[in-house]
């Protein structure tokens, strides 16, 4: 099976009403993206799985079934075993390790993309387009902000990538400016 975008972002929308949800997985699909370019891999194909990572959530909310229904619809498609596999690993529950690289980045980005778009929608531009790593590392100092998030799994997808956190958190950001507009991340700027 040849991956296709238009095809995954299909799933997306049908899957998805949530605007919020499905900002979230293109700016996941961005960060990807942009370490797929920065590793010298597919960057279309680590795109797709990106962009399909959470397109069963709004149904599918509870750990029971998320990512499981997902991966089980993406399997009766064709999608091939490491597209499933990468998107099972993204989620701590779900049994399956991370190993390749392309499930640690799907990792590392997932919640990342999450809190640096939440820095950057706090800003007085709500922009990323000023936001600097920095702030983000003091955003994750402020228990009080995006407290959802465990800052343990932010730290972690950056081992993981053997990345020191504040170089991580500088890729992502510079990989969601390439896609601010779409995003709704450029602001006022």
């Amino acid at each position: 099976m040849t991956l296709n975008r238009d095809a995954a972002w299909a799933l997306v929308t049908e899957w998805t009403r949530s605007e919020s949800l499905r900002k979230h997985m293109l700016a996941v699909e961005a960060a990807v993206r942009g370490y797929a370019r920065h590793f010298g891999e597919d960057e279309e194909a680590w795109g797709v799985v990106a962009l399909l990572h959470d397109f069963d959530y709004e149904r599918h909310p509870d750990a029971e079934h998320h990512p499981f229904e997902g991966v089980a619809m993406l399997k009766g498609l064709g999608y091939p075993e490491w597209v499933t596999r990468a998107i099972l690993s993204h989620a701590d529950y779900s049994g399956v390790a991370r190993e390749s690289r392309l499930e640690k980045v799907l990792y590392a980005c997932d919640e990342m993309s999450g809190f640096v778009t939440a820095a950057a929608l706090v800003r007085p531009s709500k922009s990323v387009l000023d936001l600097e790593s920095s702030s983000v590392v003091k955003r994750m100092k402020d228990k009080a902000f995006a407290k959802a998030v465990s800052r343990d799994d932010l730290r972690r997808g950056a081992d993981d990538l053997g990345l020191p956190l504040d170089e991580h958190i500088g890729n992502v950001i510079r990989f969601l400016r390439e896609r601010a507009d779409a995003l709704g991340l450029r602001g006022t700027l």
